[in-house]
C-alpha cells in the first residue's frame, strides 16, 4: 500500500517535500498526509471490486479533515459517518449526500431529522429501538426514511478488543438470530423501507477469513430478506482492512478482491465497503522534534514535543507505531523510550525500544498515523492540537492550522458573579 514517505539520502521526504523543512517552516507537532497515497489507497481498492456493482464509502472517523475529504469525494467516494458532525463535515467538503450511510448506535432525533433533511442513502440501523425512532421522526417530516440493519455475525476479527465490533458482546448491530424477525416487522413500517442489510466485524483485521467466515455467515439470511424487502438494493459487508504498523501482513485490495468477490457476486445486490484506516492510515506521519535526551540508573528517554494528547494510539491500545528520523545519522542505534510532555505515565509513542541515536532539536516521524491520529487528539494539559499539512507532488498546503492558546479558551465564559 502507497504511503508515500520515503528516504532520499539520509533525510526523509513525502511526495518530494523534506519533513525537516516542513518542521522547520510549520512548527511541531504537525501532521503530515500525502494527497497520492490517499488517492492512490482508494482507487486501488475500489479498481480491485470493479467485478462487482460496488460502492467505497470513506469511513470518516478514520481522518475527518475537510481537504482529505474534499480529496476522496473528487475520486467518486461515499461516506461513512457517525455524528451530524461528520454530515456537516462531508457536505462542506463537497462530498454527495447520496452517498453518506449513516452508522452508530446512539443517533438523536436531531441527528436523523438533519439526515433526512439532508436526503442521505441509507441509515444503519443498529437496533429495534432506532428503527421505531427513525420511522416517527420520519412520520413527522412526512417523508420515508431508507434504512439497513446492521446484524451481528458474532464473529470474531483477531483484532484488538477495543474495535472488534462484530461479537455478541460488543454495543454494535443487532443479534443474528433476531435480524429476521426485525425485518418482518420492519417492512410493515409506513415511514421506514428497507434498502439493504449491513455487518461490521472489527478495525485492523490482517486476513480475509474473518471476512469470509461472516459473509458465508450472512448470505443465507441476505438471500432471505431479498424474497420479501422488494426495494433491496444493497449488502454492506462493513469495512475494517487493516495496514502494516510492524510486521503485519493484510490482504492487498487484490487479495482481498479475490477472496470476498466470487461470494459476493451471486448475491446479485450492490455492494457497499467502508474502509478508513486502509485509506489513510499509512499515508500521514506525525512529525516531532526532540526536546531532552535523560538518562538514568536504568532508562534512556527520547523526550519529544508531542504527546499524547495528539496521538493516544500507543497510550490508548498498546499500538505500535514506528519512529524514524527526519535525518539519518550515522552514530550507533540506542535502546530508549520516546515520551512526550503530557502529565501521564502513560505518555509514550515506544518503550524500551531500539532505535536510531538523535539529538536534541532533531526530529522524528512517527509513521502510520494518518488514521485515529488527529481525530482522537483533545487539549488535555490545556495543549493546542496539531497544525496539518498535506502535501500534493512536491508542494504543500496547510489544511489544519494549530490552535493557538485563545483558541483554547474560545468560548469559555466566567459567570459575572465571580467578577
Amino acid at each position: 500500500m502507497n504511503s508515500g514517505f520515503h528516504y532520499r539520502g539520509n533525510d526523509l521526504y513525502c511526495d518530494g517535500v523534506a519533513l525537516e523543512k516542513l518542521g522547520a517552516e510549520h512548527g511541531t507537532p504537525l501532521y503530515v498526509y500525502s494527497h497520492r497515497a490517499i488517492t492512490d489507497n482508494y482507487r486501488a481498492l475500489d479498481h480491485a471490486l470493479a467485478p462487482l456493482n460496488h460502492q467505497v464509502h470513506f469511513a470518516v472517523k478514520a481522518n475527518s479533515n475537510l481537504a482529505i475529504l474534499r480529496a476522496l469525494a473528487a475520486c467518486g467516494s461515499g461516506f461513512d459517518i457517525v455524528s451530524a458532525g461528520e454530515l456537516h463535515r462531508v457536505l462542506r467538503a463537497g462530498g454527495d449526500p447520496g452517498k453518506i450511510i449513516f452508522a452508530g448506535v446512539g443517533k438523536t432525533t436531531e441527528e436523523i431529522e438533519l439526515a433526512l433533511e439532508s436526503k442521505i442513502y441509507c441509515f444503519n440501523c443498529e437496533s429495534e429501538e432506532e428503527l421505531y425512532r427513525i420511522d416517527l421522526v420520519a412520520a413527522e417530516m412526512g417523508t420515508v426514511a431508507p434504512v439497513a440493519l446492521r446484524v451481528n455475525p458474532n464473529v470474531d476479527a483477531h483484532t484488538h478488543h477495543y474495535i472488534s465490533t462484530g461479537k455478541n458482546e460488543n454495543k454494535f448491530g443487532m443479534r443474528f438470530e433476531r435480524a429476521l424477525a426485525v425485518a418482518t416487522v420492519a417492512v410493515q413500517f409506513k415511514n421506514v423501507y428497507m434498502r439493504g442489510v449491513q455487518m461490521h466485524i472489527g478495525s485492523q483485521i490482517t486476513s480475509v477469513g474473518p471476512y469470509l467466515t461472516a459473509i458465508k455467515k450472512m448470505t443465507p439470511l441476505v438471500n432471505r430478506l431479498k424474497m420479501f424487502c422488494s426495494r433491496l438494493e444493497f449488502f454492506d459487508i462493513g469495512g475494517g482492512i487493516g495496514i502494516t504498523y510492524k510486521n503485519e501482513r493484510p490482504p492487498t485490495p487484490r487479495q482481498f478482491a479475490d477472496a470476498v468477490v466470487p461470494l459476493l457476486k451471486p448475491l446479485g445486490l450492490r455492494i457497499l465497503v467502508e474502509p478508513g484506516r486502509f485509506i489513510v492510515g499509512n499515508a500521514g506521519a506525525l512529525l516531532t522534534q526532540v526536546q531532552y535526551i535523560k538518562k538514568t540508573s536504568r532508562k534512556r528517554f527520547v523526550i519529544v514535543d508531542a504527546g499524547m494528547n495528539d496521538l493516544i494510539r500507543p497510550a490508548l491500545y498498546g499500538s505500535y507505531h514506528d519512529i524514524v528520523p527526519v535525518r539519518k545519522t550515522k552514530r550507533r542505534p540506542v535502546r530508549a523510550d520516546v515520551v512526550g510532555p503530557v502529565c501521564e505515565s502513560g505518555d509514550f509513542f515506544a518503550q524500551d525500544r531500539r532505535m536510531p541515536h538523535v539529538a536534541p532539536l532533531s526530529y522524528l516521524a512517527i509513521l502510520s498515523a494518518g488514521a485515529y491520529g488527529f481525530v482522537m487528539a483533545s487539549n488535555y494539559n490545556s495543549r493546542g492540537r496539531p497544525a496539518e499539512v498535506l502535501v500534493h507532488d512536491g508542494e504543500w498546503s496547510v489544511v489544519r492550522e494549530r490552535e493557538s492558546r485563545n483558541d483554547l479558551v474560545r468560548g469559555e465564559i466566567i459567570p459575572k458573579w465571580l467578577k
